[in-house]
C-alpha cells in the first residue's frame, strides 16, 4: 500500500498531499499493528533516538542484552537482526515505514526475542511510525540542530523526539543523557522510571555510580564504573557517552556491572563509524558525520590525538547531503573543517536533485578566509587526492558515507558505493606502489 501512495504522490498536488498526509500515516501506523497483531505487546521494545549515536547504542545494547543471555532483535539503519540472524536494512531510511517495522516485532517475537531496540528518528515519529508500538524503554542520546527545514523549526524537531518520552507508560525505563541542553524537557515529559547519565555519573533513584579515571586515546576508552574497570575499543569521547547510555539501560533491567563491562569490550565497534581502515604509514579514517557537532566530535577526536608528532597533518575529505537538506549545515561543515583541518577537500556525496558543486560552493563559503578548501567532484579521485598527499603520520578522514551502501543522485537514481572498499583499495594503491 505504500509503495501504491508513493506512486500517487507524484500526481497529486502537493497542498492536497499534505493535507491527507498526518491521516494516512496515522492509520497506516494503525493497520500495520493491526495486522501483525500487535506484536509489541509480547516484546519489551526500547526506542534509541536523538540527534547522534543512536546507531551505536542500539548495536552497543543489543550486544550487552545478548551477551548476559537475553535473546535480543535490533533495527537500524545498518541492519536487521533477530537473535543470531542479521540482514542488511536494504532502504535509505533509519526507521523504516509502519510495515517493516510491525514485521520485525512480528518476527522478532516468532523468533522468541524477549527484547527489541528500535532507532527512533524525529522524521519517523512525525510519519506516527511509532505509535501503536508498546514502548517499555526510550534513550535521548542528545539533540542538536537537524533536519529544521522539514520540520519548520528546532523546537517542532526537539518536540518530535519528546514525544517519545510522552507516551511511555510509567512501568517503563526512561534513559536520559544530562550532559544534554534539553535533558530538563525530557525529564519532566515522561512519568516513566528515569536513568540519567552523564560523564561523571550513572544515577537511578538517588542512587549514583560515579564515572572515574576516564582515559581516551588511539586504543580506547578505558574508564571506571563504581567498583568496575570498563574497557571498550570504541574511540572517542562521544563513544563514552554512547556506552553510558546502553550500560544506564542495561543495569536498569537488572544486568549487572560486571557482565555490561564484559560485553563492553568484546563489542568491536559499528561499521563506518570512526573506523580506522588503516593505521600506518598513514592513519586512514571512515566516518559517517554528517552534523556539525558529529563533525566537531570526530575532528576534535583526531586532531588531539595524534600520536606521531605534534606536526602530523588532519587531513579532511568532506561534503554534503542535497536534496533540500538542512542547506545552513553547509558553510558550518566548512566553518568547523577551517577550525580543525591543516587540508580541506570539498567533494560529492547525496546530491539528490541538486547541483552538487553548488553544494560544494556553499560548504565552501564558510571556510575560513586564508584556509583554503579544493574541490573535487568525484568521491573516489578526492579519496585518492588525500591520500596521495598524506605524509607518514598523517591522518586522513572522510565522512559523510560511513557504511552505506550507495550515493543518491536525481529522479531516484542510487549509484552503488561502498566507501570502506574503496578507501582500502585507494589506500593500497597509494601506500604499496
Amino acid at each position: 500500500m505504500e509503495s501504491i501512495i508513493s506512486a500517487l504522490r507524484s500526481i497529486i498536488p502537493q497542498k492536497v498531499f499534505r493535507a491527507v498526509s498526518p491521516p494516512y500515516h496515522f492509520f497506516m501506523a494503525f493497520w500495520s499493528a493491526l495486522f501483525y497483531g500487535f506484536p509489541s505487546r509480547r516484546l519489551i521494545v526500547v526506542g534509541v533516538t536523538g540527534t547522534k549515536g543512536k546507531t551505536t547504542v542500539v548495536r552497543l545494547l543489543h550486544h550487552i542484552l545478548a551477551t548476559s543471555g537475553t535473546t535480543t532483535a535490533s533495527l537500524s539503519s545498518l541492519g536487521i537482526r533477530i537473535g543470531d540472524k542479521e540482514e542488511e536494512n536494504p532502504m535509505k531510511m533509519t526507521m523504516p515505514g509502519r510495515m517493516a517495522i510491525q514485521r520485525f516485532l512480528h518476527d522478532a517475537r516468532r523468533a522468541g526475542a524477549e527484547y527489541a531496540i528500535i532507532e527512533v528518528t524525529s522524521e519517523g515519529i512525525r510519519q506516527f511510525r511509532h505509535r501503536f508500538i508498546k514502548f517499555q524503554g526510550a534513550i535521548i542520546t542528545g539533540v542538536h540542530p537537524e533536519h529544521i527545514e522539514s520540520h519548520g523549526s528546532f523546537e517542532a524537531y526537539l518536540r518530535a523526539k519528546l514525544d517519545l518520552f510522552w507516551r511511555l507508560p510509567k512501568d517503563a525505563t526512561a534513559v536520559i543523557n544530562k550532559d544534554d541542553g534539553a535533558w530538563g524537557r525530557f525529564a519532566a515529559s515522561t512519568g516513566a522510571a528515569k536513568v540519567f547519565y552523564s560523564a561523571s555519573e550513572i544515577a537511578a533513584g538517588g542512587k549514583p555510580i560515579p564515572v572515574r579515571h576516564v582515559s581516551l586515546s588511539r586504543d580506547g576508552i578505558e574508564f571506571d564504573l563504581g567498583q568496575e574497570t570498563i574497557f571498550s575499543p570504541l574511540l572517542g569521547e562521544f563513544n563514552l557517552s554512547n556506552i553510558l547510555a546502553a550500560v544506564s539501560f542495561a543495569t536498569a533491567r537488572h544486568i549487572s556491572l560486571g557482565n555490561a563491562a564484559s560485553a563492553i569490550k568484546t563489542f568491536s565497534g559499528v561499521p563506518g563509524r570512526m573506523e580506522f581502515i588503516q593505521t600506518s604509514p598513514v592513519s586512514v579514517v571512515v566516518d559517517y558525520a554528517h552534523t556539525p557537532e558529529s563533525l566537531k566530535c570526530v575532528y576534535g577526536f583526531l586532531k588531539n590525538s595524534r600520536i606521531k608528532t605534534k606536526d602530523a597533518k588532519l587531513i579532511c575529505v568532506l561534503g554534503a547531503a542535497g536534496g533540500g537538506r538542512d542547506r545552513w549545515k553547509r558553510p558550518e561543515f566548512g566553518r568547523i573543517a577551517s577550525q580543525f583541518c591543516d587540508t580541506i577537500i570539498l567533494t560529492n556525496e547525496d546530491p539528490y536533485d541538486e547541483d552538487p558543486t553548488v553544494i560544494m560552493g556553499e560548504i565552501r563559503s564558510g571556510v575560513a578566509e586564508g584556509a583554503g578548501a579544493e574541490m573535487i567532484l568525484d568521491r573516489r579521485e578526492a579519496i585518492r587526492r588525500a591520500l596521495k598527499i598524506a605524509g607518514a603520520g598523517d591522518t586522513v578522514i572522510i565522512t559523510g558515507k560511513g557504511s552505506e551502501k550507495w550515493i543518491m543522485s536525481k529522479n531516484g537514481e542510487r549509484i552503488p558505493w561502498n566507501e570502506r572498499e574503496i578507501v582500502r583499495e585507494e589506500s593500497e594503491r597509494a601506500f604499496t606502489s
